[in-house]
């Protein structure tokens, strides 16, 4: 009788103890966007997307903690989300990618658009990260040369062309090759202007002018051009010369073309490796991806300002027109 009763309390003990192991509720990761620059709704909303096709669901079965700046580092911001003990750190920018660095070492971070992340001294090299920081590069030297060629298809008599440059700008050396490769094969002139701060910006326009450049291809970096892009988009129109960007920001804000990286896709994207690495991956092993998607949108607003013509051919392989 002892024995059976010692064994039925046993079961009774396990039983309990597996049911109380059931009814702990399981941990809900936590994790920090970090951005240097204002909110960005489009960008959030695809890296929103990207979790929920990964089945999670902020607010449910996961937290984000979004911060965000004023269009420089924030290092305070960094340093709130390691005391907050996140489990790991989105950035959305180079600059919010070094505070995170500076804050830990420990808590894994994931890039979600750097410029160059083996010349910024973030990763080893982009097939082995090497230390906690993994993500997505927008490195794609290779589409300075193509925006050259687009140039010269709006443009077909262009025969000068200013490149507006940040010499400080990550893969500048990269893309400058790409530029010079397509302009030579083009028999395209080039102005290189270079732009180290905002007194810079009237000058290298006036340059431009004043040598009679038929275009002019944007190769400035973020902190020069995004806090002064009004006034960069202005002198273009009123010396009425046609400019290629970059980011799509810079043409729905009033400027003519862009071609470059789809961002929002690489905030998608983003999303894979936050799942990996809560499900127990380390940066070290993930190797950085770089752009698979692009994208080509034209102003025709700004055309007509201008007095520049979009040829057919050119506007229906354009992704998004503004009329």
């Amino acid at each position: 009788m002892n024995r059976r009763l010692l064994w039925l309390l046993t079961l009774l003990l396990v039983g309990a103890g597996t049911f109380a192991e059931a009814q702990q509720p399981a941990k809900v990761p936590r994790i920090g966007y970090l951005n240097e620059g204002p909110f960005d709704k489009f960008r959030t909303e695809a890296f929103r997307q990207g979790l929920r096709e990964l089945g999670y669901e902020e607010g449910k079965n996961i937290v984000i903690e979004w911060r965000y700046g004023r269009g420089k580092p924030d290092p305070a911001s960094a340093s709130e989300l390691v005391r907050l003990k996140v489990d790991l750190i989105v950035t959305a920018g180079g600059g919010s990618t070094r505070s995170a660095k500076e804050a830990t070492v420990t808590i894994p971070i994931v890039m979600t658009q750097d410029t160059d992340p083996v010349r910024n001294g973030f990763v080893i090299s982009l097939a082995r990260p090497g230390g906690n920081i993994t993500g997505l590069s927008r490195l794609a030297p290779e589409l300075s040369g193509k925006q050259v060629e687009l140039l010269k298809e709006i443009i077909p008599g262009i025969s000068r062309l200013a490149v507006l440059k940040s010499s400080d700008l990550p893969a500048i050396v990269e893309a400058l090759r790409e530029i010079e490769l397509a302009a030579r094969a083009l028999g395209l002139k080039l102005q290189l202007l270079d732009v180290r701060g905002p007194k810079d910006i009237e000058p290298v326009f006036r340059a431009a002018t004043k040598e009679r450049a038929d275009a002019a291809l944007m190769l400035m970096g973020g902190p020069v051009l995004n806090p002064n892009r009004t006034q960069i988009l202005e002198l273009a129109v009123k010396r009425r010369l046609p400019v290629i960007y970059r980011n799509r920001e810079d043409v729905e804000a009033g400027g003519l073309i862009c071609y470059g990286v789809n961002l929002p896709d690489l905030d998608r994207r983003a999303a894979v490796y936050v799942d990996k690495i809560l499900k127990g991956a380390k940066p070290a092993d993930l190797p950085v991806e770089q752009p698979t998607k692009f994208e080509f949108i034209i102003n025709l607003k700004t055309a007509k300002q201008i007095g520049v013509t979009i040829p057919p051919n050119v506007l229906v392989r354009a992704d998004k027109v503004i009329r």
